[in-house]
């Protein structure tokens, strides 16, 4: 999720530069970091922290420091690149901090994305000589290019495309070609915007919309090389690509969010990216889990666990939810699952041998980290699993899972909760691994399932629009709805229905539905829609039985299925259907049509669906 910027032209580069990254900063925020060339040099400053930390850097360098500050040229430097980071690879850091530069300083890139192949790209680079100066994947794109380099920065980087492995976008410089910026894409956005003798890159409009509103989209798997007089754009092989100027009338507030009506739509159609993002480095080698990054906990402790507890809030608790029925499918632990404002307060039996989970978007959650501190007094290892560093929670706990979805502004959670499944996926993977309770082959087959996710949240994010509008159409009005669901599908289930609730301040209500005839099962008329998690697993004939008992009752059935599966339509009124993927990973796609859904009736409720009533982001007390 890190956010990058590039310009060549003919003004001073450095304040285009700053005010590009400041609109980019809500993609990272751990570090940041210019390069400009300046005369015969490539002067670059970076800083750990925000855009404050760099400013101050730069406001106080020195004209005859070299290497650490932009330094006063001769001319002005009118080409440069930068950057602001998302940590995945690496502590944050000012080694880390991009942009990355070769051994001989003469090209500089910035990227945002993973590498999956880097570490044996890193071996072959360091045995022909090159000299590493960070922990990152990324700086293996500045050697690479360099080791290609023959006078040609674009060859160079499409040689260096060509071995790439991973989801990616970047932008090179070369000292030696002063007036040229080479940008590749593959998977994460990549824009330019056109202007009169000068031109720009960057991961999103916003970052140059001040500057100009005419931008041409690079597609993945696109090349695209930029000069002061001009932009071509290749297919990684060579070809020319034609592709159509576009003027964008977008305001200030709506460039904010990307092109989107709201946040939370923004934030939804992130989704794919960010649980890239989440997984990417982590399954890199295909068919394991690989957990062993900066403040993971220690694997002898993950081996000597007898038991799991997972304590969480909200959004949160339903993750955790989900990790539960995974852990105990593979790894054959037992989870014990509990909201953390209960858990601090029932005395509860913990201690050593015990592994307690804390999943917080925020990692400042009162109730969630008031649980942790509980279980770490009586002798349990705690690991939290968050989205912010540096936060409480991180410094409370033995070890860090970050779910790296990014900023998110919309009170409602949507990406930030399919990172937490995506990162407690992994974490009951890893512990299959290690306890030998999954065999290799179904190992892999699962990592395999894992890294199509982000492929198959864009299916749904583009294929489910039209059905869930006609549901939000024939529904807006009703006064309460119910949503049911079975096994993983539970989860599902209650996160749906708290969306609904949060956004479009419906009365809902959710069960898990072999639990409809102890009560439930009462408040059903004609009049009730029931949203039913219906995706194939192994329990979903029980699931059809229940559907066949609320139609009975007169209530409309809307299920979301699995692809392929035409027995549902036969008992539903309305169908969404979502790409198949291993049962217990259907979690993930399942619950998209519902976040979309939520929204779509909050807007024809014409409500404010970034900032509802009575929530706040982040619930810092009790």
């Amino acid at each position: 999720m890190c956010g990058i910027i590039g310009y060549v032209g003919r003004r001073s580069v450095q304040e285009l530069l700053l005010a590009g990254l400041s609109k980019l900063e809500y993609r990272g925020y751990d570090s940041a970091g210019i390069s400009v060339i300046a005369d015969d040099r490539i002067d670059a400053v970076r800083a750990v922290g925000n855009l404050g930390a760099l400013r101050a850097k730069l406001d106080g360098r020195s004209s005859t420091a070299t290497g650490e500050a932009v330094a006063v040229a001769q001319r002005p430097a009118t080409t440069g690149i930068g950057h602001t980071r998302w940590a995945t690879h690496g502590r944050v850091s000012e080694e880390n901090a991009h942009p990355h530069y070769d051994s001989e300083d003469r090209v500089h890139v910035v990227v945002n994305g993973i590498v999956e192949n880097y570490v044996a790209l890193k071996d072959r680079l360091t045995a022909a000589g090159s000299v590493f100066t960070s922990e990152t994947d990324a700086e293996v794109i500045a050697h690479l290019v360099a080791a290609h380099y023959d006078g040609d920065l674009a060859a160079a980087v499409r040689s260096a495309y060509a071995e790439l492995e991973g989801h990616y976008a970047f932008v090179a410089m070369s000292l030696d070609e002063p007036d040229v910026l080479v940008g590749a894409r593959r998977e994460c956005p990549l824009v330019v915007g056109r202007g009169d003798g000068e031109q720009f890159v960057a991961s999103a409009v916003p970052a140059f919309l001040a500057q100009t509103r005419r931008v041409q989209y690079v597609e993945n798997g696109e090349i695209v090389v930029l000069r002061p007089d001009g932009v071509t754009i290749t297919t990684a092989a060579g070809e020319i690509v034609q592709r159509e100027e576009q003027t964008v009338d977008w305001d200030e507030e709506t460039a904010e969010k990307g092109g989107f009506e709201t946040f939370m739509l923004k934030e939804i159609h992130e989704q794919a990216d960010a649980v890239a993002e989440a997984i990417s480095d982590r399954t890199a080698r295909g068919d394991a889990v690989d957990l062993q990054e900066e403040g993971a906990l220690d694997e002898e402790i993950l081996m000597g666990v007898q038991r799991i507890v997972i304590v969480a809030c909200g959004t949160a608790y339903h993750a955790g939810l989900i990790g539960r029925y995974a852990i105990e499918e593979w790894a054959r632990l037992p989870v014990e699952m509990d909201i953390a404002s209960e858990y601090r307060y029932r005395n509860p039996v913990v201690g050593p041998g015990d592994l307690v989970i804390g999943i917080s978007q925020s990692g400042e959650t009162a109730d969630t980290l008031a649980a942790m501190r509980l279980a770490a007094e009586r002798g349990a290892k705690v690991l939290a699993i968050t989205n912010a560093m540096g936060s409480q929670a991180t410094r409370d706990a033995d070890a860090v899972l970050y779910t790296r979805a990014g900023l998110e502004i919309c009170v409602a959670a949507t990406k930030t909760f399919l990172c937490q499944v995506a990162v407690i996926y992994l974490l009951a993977l890893r512990l299959a691994e290690l306890r030998g309770t999954l065999e290799p082959e179904r190992l892999a087959e699962l990592v395999g399932e894992m890294k199509r996710l982000p492929h198959l949240i864009d299916e749904v994010l583009t294929g489910a629009g039209n059905q869930v509008r006609a549901v939000a159409d024939a529904y807006w009005q009703s006064e309460f709805f119910l949503y049911i669901g079975r096994h993983v599908g539970l989860p599902v289930a209650l996160e749906g229905a708290l969306k609904l609730k949060e956004i479009s301040y419906i009365a809902t209500d959710a069960y898990a539905a072999g639990e409809m005839k102890h009560g439930p099962i009462a408040l059903l008329d004609d009049s009730t829609p029931v949203v039913c998690v219906a995706t194939d697993s192994p329990v979903l004939e029980k699931v059809v039985s229940n559907m066949q008992e609320v139609r009975a009752r007169g209530a409309k059935v809307i299920a979301i299925t699995t692809a392929g599966n035409a027995q549902i339509a036969q008992h539903a009124d309305s169908t969404i259907p979502v790409p198949a993927v291993d049962w217990m990973l259907q979690p993930i796609l399942a619950v998209i049509p519902l976040q979309l859904l939520a929204y779509e009736i909050a807007r024809r409720r014409e409500l404010n669906v970034d900032q509802p009533r009575n929530l706040a982001k982040t619930v810092t007390v009790e």
